[in-house]
């Protein structure tokens, strides 16, 4: 359990929690003195709750260490992920409905685009749209490897999804992803010799990939990372006493509110008022409702720092909608920051807004941003106790001890 102490101290209650991500919140000024893009952000909705509630900064895994997506959100869910650690192979797969069983090794594909001497040029491919990327997947289809069943499915954009399956299968090996330009793909390296076979399915896999793929004009070439096999997590259910519901756009959140035992909700549409829109459609059969927020990510590593500020600002439009049905307890933080100036993530704490009428103890902040944040009277915490926190506030948790 993630937290064994809290099975013994839950009770029931009809308290509804609803925790708000926005992939990459935090962020950073572009100039000593400036915003950041929360705080550049026109945010009406946000600044009255957090008058209302209370603010503070969390931390996803330690100080000074920069989190993943996926360890990022395990945290956030309460499972420290220095002890569940979950490759984002198994997110990516389980998200768009492939089957990791013990023993398959799943990993997540980027399309990417090699130069005339073979070395990466965008990473991303150019983020080409799903329409173009569909065809591709379906060509790594036709790889067939002796001895391992391999199945491939499309996540989104430029991104991939790969399980293997076979004897003997060990998910134990470094990304084949460089994470820069100017140099060729790596090959798939073994950091254990049990992992050593496995590798080599995998270059053999690779190396088809780049024959199907050779002519293209944007996505000639691919990488894979996050090697992993499912980790047999203990349920949310079973530790918070929660029935959760996860709704999210992007597929690999879907599959780490999978993994932890969440719903997940189908809907169309892809805006904040489409994802509200889910919410609302769901409310009465569900305690808990995880709702994902991932363009905000994405302008961070484009380092657009406007746009970035502009979906934060079409998330508090929205947000009525949420507000309207009455949560009990409602979180918007992040996962981990993704600073504009940056282009990737990075490890500075990450705003937190906590707010629950009946119970919270106001700290006289009236805006949303980091620098109230980093005054908040929550100070900053460890991200896995969030749920713990939010749990609290909703009156599910009994006293501890006499």
């Amino acid at each position: 359990m993630p937290f064994e102490y809290i099975p013994p101290l839950l009770r029931p209650s009809s308290g509804k929690i609803v925790l708000l991500v926005m992939d990459g919140l935090g962020g950073l000024p572009t100039e000593a003195g400036g915003p950041t893009e929360l705080e550049a952000a026109a945010t009406p909705n946000m600044d009255r709750l957090a008058s209302e509630g209370m603010l503070g900064q969390i931390t996803p895994i330690r100080p000074g260490i920069t989190p993943g997506s996926g360890p990022a959100h395990l945290a956030l869910f309460g499972y420290d992920p220095l002890e569940y650690e979950i490759g984002r192979g198994v997110l990516e797969s389980v998200g768009v409905g492939l089957q990791v069983g013990r023993g398959d090794v799943a990993a997540r594909g980027n399309f990417c685009t090699l130069d005339s001497e073979g070395n990466i040029s965008d990473r991303r491919a150019g983020r080409i749209p799903t329409e173009e990327a569909i065809p591709l997947v379906e060509s790594l289809k036709t790889i067939n490897i002796p001895g391992v069943k391999t199945e491939v499915r499309h996540v989104k954009e430029y991104r991939f999804a790969v399980v293997m399956r076979g004897e003997s299968l060990n998910p134990d090996i470094e990304d084949t992803d460089p994470q820069q330009v100017g140099i060729p793909p790596l090959p798939a390296v073994a950091r254990s010799p049990a992992a050593e076979q496995t590798a080599q399915l995998f270059n053999q896999w690779m190396k088809q990939a780049r024959e199907v793929l050779a002519g293209q004009p944007q996505a000639n070439g691919m990488t894979l990372r996050g090697f992993a096999t499912d980790p047999n997590l203990p349920t949310f259910s079973d530790s918070y006493g929660l029935k959760g519901a996860a709704i999210s756009v992007y597929p690999m959140y879907k599959g780490v509110a999978s993994l932890v035992g969440m719903q997940v909700i189908n809907f169309t549409g892809e805006t904040p008022g489409d994802e509200f829109a889910a919410l609302a459609d769901t409310w009465s059969d569900f305690d808990f409702f995880f709702i994902h927020i991932k363009k905000t990510d994405s302008k961070g590593e484009d380092g657009d720092f406007y746009g970035k500020a502009e979906i934060i600002e079409s998330v508090d439009k929205a947000l009525p909608r949420l507000l309207d049905l009455g949560p009990q307890v409602l979180v918007i933080t992040g996962d981990h920051s993704t600073p504009a100036k940056l282009r990737t993530h990075s490890w500075h704490p990450v705003p937190f807004l906590l707010w629950a009428p009946d119970t919270v103890r106001p700290d006289n902040q009236e805006r949303f941003g980091e620098r109230a944040c980093a005054n908040g009277g929550l100070g900053n915490f460890p991200a896995v106790q969030t749920i713990p926190l939010a749990l609290a506030h909703a009156g599910r948790l009994e006293k501890f001890g006499a």
